[in-house]
């Protein structure tokens, strides 16, 4: 009986140590793509704010445009004062090229607005290209990692399916439908130790007479509170197979 219990033991370790495999390689790929997002998204912050940065240069070209035309208009209210014969005429002339003059100073400040704008947005710019730069290696660095956790993930879960194709070769076929049966049941639990008279899964106390039978180890018992199969846990030869695994 003990062989079987211990090939149980064995058999249960490679079927959850299986599936905790199949997890880490779902949440492999799942980290990638997380990381490849994170790039996605800053990478797409940065086009916006290149985007922004391009429009702000033609703004400044257009209100630069503006103070040329002002200053031509300026010019030629200018010379036009030269040949005004009135005062009426020449003191309109005065006032529209002060009003000129005024829009040409609100139009200056506009670009001085937009210029220092644009140092800022030029400033960030190098910050944030160092940034995507940082990111970029920091990806493909955690890329590399995981396809390499993965690849060992990949050699182990092939050494544990075979191991675990000889346990079940080996396992009494009643012995192995009730062990899946639980297995599936139990939360991958379908086996566990008892120590001391209590379950260590379920931590009920075993009534003494059964722990009696189970230290004597002649059958295969189920905890009466959990129905799990259960071991003698202080046995010296299952101990030794559990500090294998």
């Amino acid at each position: 009986m003990k062989e079987k219990i211990s090939l149980l033991i064995r058999l249960q370790y490679c079927d959850n140590r299986i599936r905790e495999i199949l997890t880490k390689k779902g949440e492999g790929p799942l980290e990638i793509k997380k990381f490849e997002d994170d790039l996605r998204k800053v990478e797409s912050e940065i086009e916006e704010e290149r985007s922004k940065f391009d429009t702000l240069r033609k703004e400044r070209h257009r209100i630069e445009q503006e103070v040329q035309e002002l200053d031509q208009k300026i010019e030629k209210s200018t010379i036009k004062l030269s040949h005004i014969k009135s005062n009426k005429e020449y003191t309109a002339a005065l006032k529209e090229i002060d009003d000129l003059k005024k829009a040409k100073f609100i139009t200056e400040d506009k670009i001085i607005e937009v210029m220092e704008k644009i140092d800022g947005m030029e400033q960030g710019a190098a910050e944030r290209e160092l940034r995507i730069k940082e990111l970029r290696a920091e990806a493909d660095k955690n890329k590399e990692r995981i396809l390499q956790e993965l690849a060992i993930l990949d050699r182990e879960l092939a050494d544990l399916e075979e191991k675990r194709r000889l346990f079940t070769k080996d396992v009494e076929p009643d012995i192995l439908r009730k062990y899946l049966f639980l297995h599936e049941r139990k939360n991958g639990l379908a086996i566990s130790s008892v120590v001391t008279g209590v379950c260590q899964t379920c931590h009920l106390e075993i009534p003494p007479q059964k722990f009696n039978e189970l230290i004597r180890g002649n059958a295969l018992m189920t905890c009466p509170h959990c129905n799990r199969i259960m071991y003698w846990g202080d046995d010296e030869d299952f101990q030794k197979v559990k500090s294998m695994l």
